[in-house]
């Protein structure tokens, strides 16, 4: 399950959202089918296949990135990671997973 605040999920069904950046410890499988929601324990408001998963400083994301994250450049972008994270909470040298996907459109069971 991938668990995205209301306003990313929204960007993920539009399809605007391919790409996000964690700091969790449990790490997405590449060619995994996740379901997406915006709280635990509802239900799931689509479906994503990750297509690649690599590590990243914070501060090395590019305006390509930036765009695949659904925002329009880097000063509107770590807004949302503070709002996310905390005031002062952006490091540029913060070491984070980043995940590419596309939206799937159907449920596989087995892989959810």
């Amino acid at each position: 399950m991938a668990i995205f605040k209301r306003k990313h999920l929204n960007l993920v069904l539009q399809g605007t959202k391919t790409q996000t950046r964690r700091v969790h410890k449990r790490l997405w499988t590449v060619g995994r089918i996740y379901a997406v929601r915006d709280r635990w324990f509802t239900k799931p408001a689509g479906y994503i296949l990750i297509t690649r998963r690599f590590r990243q400083r914070l501060g090395d994301i590019t305006p390509k990135e930036i765009e695949k994250e659904g925002y329009k450049d880097v000063g509107e972008y770590k807004k949302i990671w503070e709002e996310i994270w905390g005031p002062g909470s952006w490091n540029p040298d913060l070491v984070v997973t980043v995940y590419e996907f596309v939206l799937h459109p159907t449920e596989d069971k087995k892989n959810t």
